[in-house]
């Protein structure tokens, strides 16, 4: 697939392991995502988009669900705790032509709007109905290995008037952000020894005089 081009880019062994316990580590990267900022655009209950980052074993699991409202758009903006390498995707969507017919990701765009996806993706994908969680998208690691911010967009879905989403998985490495920021006002907030020198130095001479 062309960069920014259409393309199907499932893994290899997608249809593999569904229950093997690796596979639930695997898809963790939920737990590295600041759940409280996130924003789901376009959905119908407020607040219900976030909800379906959630572990592996509940994939299947349809009392929470988000819906679009307007139209059959939804995206996601979904901030990071650290940086994220991102390796692949699964999401299960609704019955039919619930589910979402096109995936297009883009990387460290914060508040993305409606407007902004207009831009050219990091990676698209055709999708395919699934209901087992058992498609995995893969995506292109050189493009997504510093991510702290994942917006996935949902332009299209196979021909319902709203589109639902029940579970989005993610896969991939976590690494803490860099904090260089804090040790660096850290060392500034310490007094300089040779300060504290001078200081007692001019407080001796005033007394003596």
């Amino acid at each position: 697939m062309a960069d920014g081009g259409h393309g199907h880019g499932h893994c290899a062994d997608e249809h593999d392991h569904d229950d093997d316990p690796e596979r639930g580590r695997q898809f963790s990267l939920y737990t590295k995502i600041n759940k409280d900022m996130v924003e789901c655009l376009n959905e119908i209950i407020d607040g219900s988009g976030k909800e379906v980052f959630k572990p592996w074993d509940q994939r299947l699991n349809k009392d929470k669900v988000v819906e679009s409202d307007a139209d059959e758009e939804l995206l996601f903006n979904i901030p990071f705790t650290g940086n994220v390498k991102l390796k692949g995707i699964i999401v299960i969507g609704g019955e039919h032509d619930y589910h979402p017919a096109e995936m297009r990701l883009y990387k460290n765009q914060v508040h993305m709007t409606f407007d902004d996806t207009r831009g050219e993706p990091e990676q698209t994908f055709e999708m395919q109905p699934d209901a087992t969680g058992r498609m995995e998208y893969c995506t292109k690691i050189a493009k997504f290995s510093s991510v702290h911010h994942l917006s996935i967009h949902f332009p299209r879905n196979f021909g319902a008037d709203t589109t639902k989403v029940y579970y989005i998985g993610l896969r991939g490495e976590f690494s803490e952000a860099q904090r260089q920021e804090v040790v660096i006002t850290a060392y500034e907030a310490y007094p300089n020894p040779s300060d504290h020198k001078t200081n007692l130095m001019d407080q001796t001479r005033q007394e003596i005089s």
